[in-house]
């Protein structure tokens, strides 16, 4: 991290979470306050989970969960430990992007806002990942342990492989080892098909380049170089488009059989929304295509995997 990113996110911890802690007023110290400052914090933290892919994750995981066989019990199991694992990430990126978000003006994001307090979220990311263990381990010994190294992962990316050039490969192997996790849990714990994993890997990493988009000059200011900042917008859009086409291919031509209808259709539409995205890479919508083509492949999970 450059040096004046380290004094700005040195002095935000020191001062409480610096223009964070000073940016909402106080609230008057009676019950109504008192609500009013809980509500505020709690509003807070729910806006710095991440939670829109957080709730996507593990709605995704659930899914799969139900289509793979699980019964009602494993399926909440395995939805309570995706989510925790997911919230802990989301907290995670927020608290260490916090010194970086600072020197850019980030006024969205609730720390630089001041709607919650630094050490409000790292305790928050503490608590969802140490929830996160039992709950992952619940599911069996080995399901538990790849979904721990996928979160493992994940906080890894957060503090320090984002700002390197291998910052795709934390998202192609938590997205990767998801499907393993589902069917781990399963009696006889067996793996998923390898073009299950190869699919969600590729729509992982292609995730991250598409998340990245909107933020890529505010990366550079703040000296975080992965590989789609070295890329570029253009290159990592047309990237991030490739890999998602590449993993919607795979959902559709890897099962045996011919592939159906629905899954043509699917994939004449993914190259489609992908191609229109990719003409503004600069905003969100290539991370909303991603997110829409994701769940029209949810759906043709569902049908490939019901048993």
């Amino acid at each position: 991290m450059p040096a004046r990113t380290t004094q700005i996110a040195e002095s935000a911890d020191g001062a409480g979470g610096g223009a964070a802690g000073r940016a909402a007023p106080a609230a008057p110290a009676t019950p109504a306050g008192r609500a009013v400052r809980v509500g505020r914090a709690l509003g807070g933290l729910g806006a710095s989970c991440h939670p829109l892919p957080a709730a996507a994750v593990t709605l995704f995981a659930a899914v799969l969960a139900v289509a793979a066989g699980h019964g009602p019990p494993g399926v909440v199991l395995l939805a309570g430990a995706v989510a925790a694992g997911q919230l802990s990430v989301g907290w995670c990126n927020d608290r260490a992007d916090l010194g970086r978000d600072l020197a850019t003006g980030r006024r969205d994001k609730p720390l630089v806002a001041g709607t919650v307090s630094a050490a409000a979220v790292a305790r928050a990311a503490g608590t969802a990942l140490l929830l996160c263990v039992p709950l992952s381990l619940a599911a069996g010994p080995l399901a538990g342990t790849v979904h721990l190294a996928g979160v493992a992962a994940a906080w890894g990316y957060n503090l320090r492989l984002k700002a390197t050039a291998v910052s795709w490969a934390p998202y192609a192997l938590a997205f990767g080892l998801l499907p393993a996790f589902v069917t781990l849990g399963l009696p006889g714990a067996p793996w998923p098909p390898p073009w299950l994993m190869a699919a969600a890997a590729l729509l992982g990493a292609g995730a991250h380049f598409a998340n990245v988009l909107p933020d890529i000059d505010d990366d550079l200011a703040t000296g975080v170089v992965g590989l789609p900042q070295r890329l570029g917008a253009r290159r990592s859009a047309a990237l991030a488009a490739l890999l998602v086409l590449g993993s919607t291919a795979a959902l559709v031509a890897g099962p045996p059989g011919r592939v159906t209808a629905y899954g043509w259709a699917l994939l004449g539409a993914t190259a489609t929304a992908l191609l229109l995205a990719c003409r503004r890479p600069a905003g969100r919508l290539p991370f909303l295509t991603v997110m829409a083509v994701a769940g029209a492949d949810v759906v043709l999970l569902v049908a490939e995997l019901r048993p």
